[in-house]
């Protein structure tokens, strides 16, 4: 397996690592300043893979899926970072500290528009990730060794698409309780 891909895990293990390490810190160790530091340093996982990958293109290597897939990684992290740290937040205060209130579950247009913001969030994630595969073609100037993360951006374009059907129809035929 490529050494990118095994790099994309590390990161999104180590992202969540950081998040519950932060929330630990902040609410079962009562260290509320190194809780926010651990979770400030999970956009520096975005920056180790993203120079990573640059440095494996930058040697020569034909860009695979991996590659594309640590530009997705990244994009998805950016536009969603926010969002999952928020959630895991809420989670970690109700259920075990059992401090907070517990999460709601949306139903009807409030679920449809909770569901279309992530389909917003979902498209600021495309528009990072396909900016970085962008610009990553435009520097190697070379379709063939960039084809790959050409066809999974292709890919991406289609899943995104997908999304905002789903999300449309959320308000067309709402999320019954």
């Amino acid at each position: 397996m490529n050494w990118i891909v095994w790099l994309i895990i590390a990161c999104e293990v180590g992202f969540w690592v950081f998040i519950l390490l932060g929330l630990f810190m902040r609410y079962v160790f009562n260290r509320p300043s190194l809780g926010l530091f651990l979770l400030a340093l999970t956009p520096v996982i975005d920056v180790i893979l993203l120079i990573a990958t640059s440095f494996d293109l930058y040697r020569g290597t034909i860009a695979t899926t991996a590659h594309a897939l640590a530009a997705i990684y990244i994009g998805v992290s950016i536009g969603f970072g926010k969002s999952m740290i928020r959630w895991a937040d809420e989670r970690f205060k109700y259920y075990v500290t059992k401090t907070g209130q517990k999460p709601v579950k949306l139903y009807g247009i409030d679920y449809a528009k909770n569901y279309f913001k992530g389909w917003l969030r979902h498209l600021l994630s495309y528009v990072i990730g396909a900016s970085i595969i962008g610009i990553i073609h435009f520097l190697i100037n070379d379709y063939d060794r960039t084809q790959a993360m050409i066809h999974i951006l292709g890919i991406w374009s289609i899943v995104v698409v997908i999304d905002l059907i789903i999300a449309i129809t959320y308000f067309i035929f709402p999320r019954k309780q």
